[in-house]
């Protein structure tokens, strides 16, 4: 199996995050973000990281942009940091943070790369969570800001764009679990911010369709294959639950089919008390393509102790499957069936999977990093993604998660998905075995 394979239009390349490799993060004009806030409260990120200088992107862009392109990719995605462009979320612009993104667009032209522009990869101005964040109806008129700047700024240049990552990722882990930025918790949280979320993710792909000619407009949704641990009733019951939030909560939205409620009390209250009609339709948007992120499945268990959701993970490690450093389940199979669940909507024109990727405990060995771990994943879910394109899925592309060792949220550094080894301590970079394999994968 090579790229060829896939066929020639296939679009092969890495995902990145500017919260996550960009460094500079109070800097050259650049604003505070909720992560630069919240990886300064204690215990919120692990041994405390911050991602302060991260993988100093910043400054070493050309470098970075260089490496993808001798690992043989077509596609480099990358997010504008909103408060770099926007350090108060609004009004007044940094000319400086908007000269930098036109530079690293530039230089991906400039070696032939395809620049893949996400608006939104949850770093959200702190000047805005202030306000409310997403939570805040307020929230709506500043992205749209932010989304007609970036348009007008950067339309002629890119041309592929992905409006939202992962909304079901940041609004249940930041709004309503406190495990990632902001740090606020609760169900109303979590819905509020939903809502405004969904508005979003239509109105920016809306200000993307009026003002970039030629635009290829997509957004990313993080997904897993939902298994019931057991087949009794209430497993299969909260199976399907965990399925609507997960799965369906942010895309039936985006498709016109409005907030999914599945005969569940907790979104039938909520549909009622938040979701009127015109927001139905203003969460619609005719997408170019819909992004999947698939890492892992997920077995689900009954246990009526958990609040409101009442649905308990089975870890990968107690159930032994074979699992990353994360202790994620490896599953090349669930991969094909989760792009078989997405591909069942007939308002899904075609499929692009925007990450996938696995962390695992990379080994020197004799000044070489081995990996043959995340190589090994990396065919099995390939041959899976080839599988469903055989049978007819209109798959049009795949980025890998991700070009370099990063800063990973609340894991901090220690979670290495990179198919380029980071030092921290010196910026140094070294291609790993992955890396290597998939220069010699897209060679033919």
């Amino acid at each position: 199996m090579y790229s060829s394979d896939f066929g020639k239009d296939f679009l092969w390349g890495v995902a990145t995050a500017a919260a996550q490799i960009e460094g500079a993060a109070s800097v050259y004009g650049k604003g505070p973000s909720i992560w630069d806030t919240f990886s300064k409260k204690p215990g919120k990120i692990k041994k405390g990281h911050k991602p302060d200088e991260a993988c100093d992107f910043y400054h070493r862009y050309e470098q970075d942009i260089a490496m993808v392109k001798t690992l043989g990719f077509k596609v480099f995605r990358m997010s504008i940091a909103w408060s770099r462009i926007f350090p108060l979320g609004g009004g007044t612009v940094n000319a400086e943070g908007v000269a930098f993104y036109h530079e690293v667009i530039d230089e991906c032209l400039k070696n032939d790369l395809i620049p893949m522009v996400t608006l939104y990869h949850w770093d959200l101005p702190e000047a805005l969570s202030k306000e409310g964040g997403w939570t805040a109806y307020g929230i709506n008129n500043a992205f749209n800001e932010y989304a007609l700047f970036c348009a007008k700024e950067y339309g002629d240049k890119v041309k592929q764009w992905i409006v939202i990552n992962e909304p079901f990722g940041f609004t249940s882990l930041g709004y309503m679990l406190g495990v990632h930025a902001p740090g606020l918790t609760g169900v109303t949280n979590f819905f509020e911010a939903a809502l405004h979320t969904a508005i979003a993710q239509a109105d920016g792909a809306k200000i993307l369709r009026a003002e970039v000619n030629q635009a290829v407009i997509g957004t990313a949704f993080s997904c897993s294959e939902i298994v019931p641990y057991s087949h009794s009733d209430q497993d299969v019951m909260i199976a399907k639950r965990t399925d609507i939030l997960m799965n369906r909560f942010f895309l039936e939205p985006a498709l016109g089919l409005g907030f999914p409620t599945g005969n569940w009390d907790v979104l039938e209250k909520f549909a009622i008390s938040y979701s009127t009609w015109r927001h139905q339709s203003r969460m619609a948007f005719d997408f170019d393509f819909i992004g999947i992120q698939n890492y892992f499945p997920l077995v689900i268990k009954y246990n009526a102790f958990i609040p409101v959701v009442q649905a308990w993970e089975v870890k990968a490690k107690s159930r032994k499957v074979p699992h990353t450093a994360m202790g994620w389940e490896i599953n090349a199979d669930s991969f094909y069936r989760i792009i078989k669940q997405f591909a069942t909507y007939p308002q899904v024109k075609n499929i692009m999977i925007t990450e996938n990727g696995a962390a695992f405990h990379d080994k020197l060995i004799d000044g070489k990093i081995e990996d043959g771990e995340r190589v090994d994943y990396f065919k099995a879910y390939l041959a899976a993604m080839l599988k469903a394109k055989n049978e007819g899925i209109n798959i049009t592309g795949y980025l890998a998660w991700t070009l370099m060792d990063n800063f990973e949220w609340a894991e901090g550094y220690q979670a290495r998905f990179g198919l380029v080894h980071n030092d921290f301590k010196t910026q140094q970079r070294t291609i790993k075995q992955s890396g290597y394999w998939w220069q010699e994968f897209l060679s033919k």
